[in-house]
């Protein structure tokens, strides 16, 4: 689209920025949020386990779904702690590949003859 800036950070600036956004608020919030129902779901889960069999049906499904909840916490923890070290490392990248190139080009300046 004619006029329309494309969404991405290409800059290593922006990229380590990013990158400390997810360190400093997204890893920490989403940590918070995984641990907010714990003890919740696990008073729940005791409630409806019975002391002498195997108790509601649902505190087994409650106990499945927290499982599974854990397991998506920590997956998504796993993913933003990737993003992260892709962003520094391709933030180093672009820093390293610039110096690189500038000091490629300084080698064969025409203007050292003058």
């Amino acid at each position: 689209m004619p006029g329309v800036q494309p969404d991405l950070v290409a800059s290593p600036v922006r990229k380590k920025a990013a990158a400390r956004a997810l360190e400093v608020h997204l890893e920490p919030g989403t940590r918070a949020a995984g641990r907010t129902a714990e003890s919740g779901t696990e008073r729940a889960v005791k409630a409806l386990a019975a002391a002498d069999g195997d108790g509601w049906a649902s505190g087994k499904a409650l106990r499945d779904a927290h499982r599974t909840w854990n397991e998506q916490v920590t997956k998504l923890m796993n993913r933003l702690g990737a993003e992260k070290t892709a962003l520094r490392g391709t933030a180093h990248l672009y820093t390293g590949t610039d110096r690189a190139i500038g000091n490629g080009l300084r080698l064969v300046s025409p203007l050292d003859s003058f």
